[in-house]
């Protein structure tokens, strides 16, 4: 079985890359269920309806939040009917919306999708995704309960990400960041054949800050001070993500990522 991420999808620029390439991808690299992260994708801050109904429609079977998962206002009337998509599982249960979820494919396989947020360096204080992720295996175990299972974490720091790869190493088939948009050259399959890398990157236009119009934020660390409102960048997308090959107990034999168009899917060559 081969599971296709994407990571954070960033404005018009990245959503309407994903749609575009997203069938070819699947077909290039015969992937059998795809997960994207959406945290940014309805204007760079959180997503909409209609974006959401874009990318499924596209072909993406699960779509996962973040820290900006509450932005759109209307996200409030619809995420508790929209089956497709998680928030971070570690907000208050009184939260709309649910952050794990089975899926089943074609195949009838069974795939837990656990959505996370970190707490390091992040602006809400959610509870500990430790042991979030340890009750929710401890009823659903890998091969006993379900085939699959993916877990994307949304955090800022690099040290939290690893350390839940370690926690969780063996018991998922894989875990994945996401949150800072820059693609990490660390994807590998762990001691206990868990897939990882510390972040897939963004679905977004690189000639940028983060996705964002570079010039907004270079003014605010030159002056220090804010000056306007960040708007997406809106030149051409580079969509980054990871494959991940997955044996029939479930877990890693293979990671590895994308680069597809844009700045970053350049094909670079060093001059002679």
């Amino acid at each position: 079985m081969r599971v296709l991420f994407l990571g954070d999808i960033v404005g018009r620029s990245g959503r309407e890359a994903v749609c575009k390439n997203l069938s070819q991808i699947k077909q290039d690299h015969k992937i059998n269920f795809t997960v994207a992260n959406c945290d940014n994708v309805s204007a760079g801050f959180g997503i909409n309806r209609s974006a959401y109904d874009e990318l499924v429609n596209a072909g993406v079977d699960v779509l996962t939040g973040g820290d900006h998962i509450w932005d759109q206002r209307e996200i409030n009337s619809f995420i508790n009917d929209a089956k497709k998509l998680l928030r971070p599982h570690n907000f208050p249960k009184s939260c709309p919306g649910v952050g794990a979820r089975i899926f089943v494919d074609s195949q009838e396989r069974k795939i837990l999708v656990i959505h996370l947020l970190g707490q390091v360096f992040i602006k809400y204080q959610v509870n500990c995704p430790f042991a979030c992720a340890e009750e929710i295996l401890s009823n659903n175990a890998l091969l006993k309960d379900v085939d699959v299972i993916i877990v994307d974490f949304h955090a800022e720091a690099t040290s939290e990400k690893m350390a839940m790869a370690k926690f969780l190493d063996g018991k998922v088939s894989l875990v994945i960041g996401t949150h800072t948009h820059i693609p990490t050259n660390d994807a590998h399959i762990l001691t206990g054949q868990t897939a990882y890398q510390t972040d897939a990157g963004m679905c977004g236009d690189y000639d940028s800050v983060i996705g964002m119009d570079k010039n907004i934020p270079l003014q605010m660390f030159l002056h220090k001070r804010k000056f306007d409102k960040f708007q997406v960048a809106q030149g051409q997308a580079t969509i980054c993500g990871a494959v991940v090959e997955l044996n029939k107990f479930g877990l890693a034999t293979q990671i590895y990522p994308l680069k597809i168009g844009g700045i970053l899917g350049q094909d670079f060559k060093k001059n002679n």
